[in-house]
C-alpha cells in the first residue's frame, strides 16, 4: 500500500471521537471530503444471510477488492475502523471500489463513521429462525470456537444433544439477530433513504435484480445484464462462498414451537421491528 498521509490525515486518524462516535466539526468535514473521492459498499448483513456471496458477486461486477473495515471481528460485534477507511479514500488497498462484509449493528459509534464519509450501507431482512437453522449448519461443518457474535461457541458444540443446540442458538445467539434488527430498523426510521433493506425472499428469486439494487444504492450502478452475468459466473461455486441451501422455512426441521415464541418475544421489546416482524419471525 503506498500512500502519503498528510498531517490532516494523521490528526483525523488519531483524534479520538467523542464518547458517543460523533466527530468534531473539522474533522467531519474533512471526512465528508474524502468520502466524495471512491466509492464504497459495505453489506452489514447479519451471518448466514447470502452476504459472502453477495459481495462476491459484486466483486465480479464492479472489479472492486473485499476489505476488512473492522479492527477484528472474532467472537465480537465489529466496529467500523477509521484508519483503513482514511488509507482506501487516500488511494490506498486497491484500484477499484472498496467491497465489504461486515456483522455490524447501528450502533452511534458505526452510524457515526458511515455517516462522515457518505457511505450508505445495505442490510438484508431475512428469518431469523432460518439464519439460526443455517447457522447451526455452519457450526456442524466448522471448527466452533471463534465463530459466535459477542458470545462463545461451546467447544463441544457438535457433541450436544440436538435440544440443547436448538436452546443455545436461541437463548445465546438469537439476542444478537434481535439487536442487529431492532438497531438497523430504529436507524431507517430516523434517517429514511440511507440504508438500502434487501429481503432474503426477493434475492432468492431474483439475485441479479438484488445485486443491481445494491450496487445503484452504493453509487456504482451496473445494467441488469451485468450483475446477472456477475452472478452467473460464480454460481457454481456458491458453496465456496457460504451459501447454504436457500430455502426459506427450513428452520421447521431444527426448532420447535417453543423456540420461535422465544424469538418472537424477544423482538416485542423493540418497537422498531414490529412492521418487519412477519418477514423476521413468521405470521
Amino acid at each position: 500500500m503506498n500512500i502519503s498521509l498528510d498531517r490532516t490525515a494523521l490528526a483525523a486518524i488519531f483524534d479520538l471521537p467523542a464518547n458517543d462516535g460523533g466527530f468534531p466539526e473539522t474533522q467531519r468535514a474533512y471526512l465528508a471530503t474524502l468520502g466524495q473521492k471512491r466509492p464504497a459498499l459495505i453489506l452489514a448483513f447479519p451471518p448466514k444471510a447470502a452476504g459472502t456471496f453477495l459481495r462476491a458477486a459484486a466483486i465480479r461486477a464492479t472489479g472492486g477488492d473485499l476489505l476488512r473495515v473492522v479492527y477484528a471481528q472474532g467472537s465480537r460485534d465489529a466496529q467500523l475502523y477509521l484508519p483503513t477507511l482514511i488509507a482506501y479514500y487516500l488511494g490506498g488497498f486497491c484500484a477499484g471500489p472498496l467491497v465489504s462484509h461486515t456483522h455490524m449493528q447501528a450502533f452511534a459509534p458505526n452510524t457515526s463513521v458511515l455517516e462522515a464519509f457518505g457511505i450508505r450501507p445495505i442490510i438484508m431482512i431475512r428469518s431469523i429462525p432460518d439464519m439460526l437453522a443455517s447457522y447451526w449448519d455452519m457450526l456442524e461443518r466448522r471448527t466452533a470456537q471463534h465463530q459466535g457474535i459477542n458470545c462463545t461457541i461451546p467447544a463441544d458444540f457438535r457433541e450436544l444433544p440436538s435440544d440443547r443446540k436448538a436452546d443455545f442458538l436461541v437463548d445465546v445467539v438469537g439476542p444478537w439477530y434481535a439487536g442487529f434488527y431492532a438497531t438497523w430498523l430504529d436507524y431507517m426510521r430516523r434517517n429514511p433513504g440511507r440504508v438500502c433493506a434487501l429481503t432474503y425472499s426477493g434475492f432468492v428469486k431474483q439475485p441479479g435484480v438484488t445485486l443491481q439494487t445494491m450496487l445503484l444504492h452504493a453509487g456504482i450502478p451496473h445494467s441488469k445484464e451485468e450483475c446477472q452475468a456477475a452472478i452467473d459466473a460464480i454460481w457454481n461455486e456458491r458453496a465456496d462462498y457460504s451459501f447454504n441451501e436457500g430455502v426459506e422455512g427450513r428452520h421447521h426441521q431444527y426448532f420447535s414451537v417453543r423456540h420461535i415464541e422465544r424469538l418472537a418475544k424477544m423482538l416485542t421489546y423493540y418497537p422498531s421491528t414490529v412492521l418487519r416482524r412477519a418477514e423476521l419471525i413468521g405470521p
